[in-house]
């Protein structure tokens, strides 16, 4: 590990912190001592897990309005907890934390770091993150950001993440002198507005030391991360009412979407060929749902039936005036806003029938 003291390499950062930073909600005024509320920065790590600062502080603000302690998120409902967070994404970030709060809740904050790695959802970089922000531990949060900003500092070759015990090693003295909170938010800070992957070097407090901005090797570190292919799925959304109920798949206790009502949703290619549509149906343009890695090719469409019939298994009756409440990702949230709307006499659908029995055998 040849590398220069970290605690001489970052001295500019802190000063520069103080000048620039960003005034956020969760943000402590005083970052020479511990914060005032650890929840605050629980929550605004959480939320922060793959979500950018502007779309989270809107949730952030009417989160801690409606769940202002611990002891407020452990004691609420399951759906209002869905329903709050919903549009944020990644949902099995508020379960995580629903049960972190009641763990807080029940047994006060953890005194170390491993104490903090042991809450649901928190991992290596939240606990160390909330480690330092929120108690002035000497705990270096690495995350993609964090790392970027490392490796071009002291030109890592290949994949930082490969030395991450080793820049934990480095990055805890200086830590130590420039303080915890402060300066782990200045490397967040300097990573999400500066040391991007186009970075905007002439600005960086940093440029005079950085090997790579002074070797002219920016681009290439670190290096472009492999992809996951993305999925594609071309699916039918489907709202079925029959007096005046709809029928929706119950919320899941695991994947992607856990915790969320939904439409039932199935895979064009499961059904049969189209037929004419018949009275009763509705149809709006279509759009395209971009997940992580997968999208969807969603085609909307609303079917009236005059007699109910028993929901398949996974599937319930819901009657319309509770749509408001339920919480829905934002796929299926689009589908209900639709409702309201005029739509169109779709020509052809696939067959009425077969849609009822796919809804029974499918996962969507």
């Amino acid at each position: 590990m040849p590398w220069p003291s970290a605690a001489a390499l970052l001295a500019p950062l802190a000063p520069w912190f103080d000048r620039v930073r960003r005034d956020l909600p969760w943000r402590a005024q005083n970052l020479d001592a511990p914060h005032t509320d650890p929840y605050a920065v629980l929550v605004s790590e959480l939320m922060l897990q793959q979500t950018q600062v502007a779309t989270v502080t809107p949730y952030f603000v009417r989160w801690m309005d409606r769940f202002p302690t611990p002891a407020a998120l452990a004691a609420a409902s399951e759906d209002t907890v869905h329903k709050t967070w919903e549009g944020l994404g990644y949902y099995r970030r508020a379960r995580f934390l629903q049960t972190a709060a009641a763990s807080v809740a029940a047994e006060g904050w953890p005194n170390d770091l491993a104490g903090l790695a042991g809450l649901p959802g928190l991992g290596p970089y939240t606990a160390a993150a909330v480690g330092a922000i929120a108690f002035q531990w000497p705990t270096p949060a690495l995350d993609g950001n964090a790392f970027r900003v490392l490796a071009r500092l002291v030109r890592i070759e290949g994949d930082p993440r490969l030395e991450a015990a080793n820049l934990r090693d480095w990055l805890t003295p200086a830590l130590v002198e420039h303080g915890p909170s402060r300066l782990t938010q200045a490397l967040m800070e300097l990573g999400a507005t500066l040391c991007l992957p186009n970075p905007a070097c002439a600005a960086c407090p940093l440029a005079d030391a950085c090997r790579a901005f002074q070797e002219g090797c920016t681009a290439s570190i670190p290096p472009p991360a492999k992809r996951t292919p993305v999925q594609k799925v071309d699916l039918w959304l489907v709202a079925l009412e029959t007096e005046g109920r709809f029928l929706l798949r119950e919320p899941a206790s695991r994947g992607l979407l856990a915790g969320l009502w939904r439409w039932p949703a199935l895979p064009a290619e499961d059904l049969p060929a189209m037929a004419p549509a018949p009275t009763g149906q509705v149809a709006w343009p279509g759009w395209t749902q971009v997940y992580t890695h997968r999208r969807e090719a969603v085609s909307p469409i609303y079917l009236r039936l005059d007699h109910s019939f028993p929901a398949p298994e996974g599937l319930r009756w819901v009657p319309r005036a509770d749509l408001p409440a339920l919480p829905l990702g934002k796929r299926d949230q689009r589908l209900r806003d639709l409702l309201d709307t005029p739509g169109q006499i779709p020509l052809q659908t696939p067959g009425l029938t077969a849609l009822i029995q796919a809804m029974g055998s499918t996962g969507w």
